[in-house]
């Protein structure tokens, strides 16, 4: 006998380096090639799986990324250990059921201007710093559970956001301005600078 339907999904538990994240990978692909940071409940429109997480009341912020979810609890919540098999089990039963993780034409209409990809208005320079990010940063920065986007560059001095597990992870300042900062001036000659921006 032949089993239909949609397979069998397994979520495993990752820590990053932010003790109020936690990085929940699952065995199938949630969001190809791409991140989307949902910082707050208002913002979770564009995606029904963000919306329902937002529904625990521990849950401060989410970021959905490729095969993983990372979500950040609030301060006052109990351990992670306390809450991640309800979470685990939510997330197993909603890719099973083939519920929408993203909706691509909610995404569409609220596109940030913060992203890693290049246009054709984009100068040399930010050219060369998408590409870094998008190369070099993005693979390392993933792992951890988060992802950092370009946000704008003058005069020398490049904004970027942090998002998923980097946003107000305590070791992010140090990961930006020893790793990211040090890179780009090596290799970006023209960059002087590298700074967080506040969602």
């Amino acid at each position: 006998m032949i089993k239909t339907g949609n397979p069998v999904i397994s979520i495993y538990t990752e820590m990053t380096p932010n003790p109020e994240t936690m990085k929940f990978v699952a065995n199938k692909l949630l969001y190809p090639g791409k991140s989307i940071d949902f910082p707050d409940e208002a913002s979770a429109k564009p995606s029904p799986l963000a919306q329902e997480l937002f529904s625990f009341p521990f849950i401060r912020s989410v970021f959905i990324a490729s095969n993983f979810v990372t979500l950040t609890k609030t301060n006052e919540a109990d351990d992670w250990q306390d809450v991640v098999p309800t979470v685990k089990l939510f997330l197993k039963e909603y890719l099973e059921e083939g519920k929408p993780v993203v909706n691509e034409e909610e995404v569409a209409k609220i596109k940030a201007e913060s992203s890693n990809v290049i246009s054709d208005d984009d100068n040399d320079i930010v050219k060369r710093i998408k590409e870094l990010l998008e190369n070099y940063v993005k693979p390392a920065v993933e792992m951890d559970g988060g992802a950092i986007q370009f946000k704008s560059y003058e005069d020398g001095k490049v904004n970027l956001m942090l998002q998923g597990s980097c946003s107000g992870c305590p070791s992010s300042m140090i990961t930006l301005k020893a790793g990211i900062e040090g890179m780009m001036k090596r290799m970006i000659p023209e960059v002087k600078e590298v700074v967080a921006e506040a969602e």
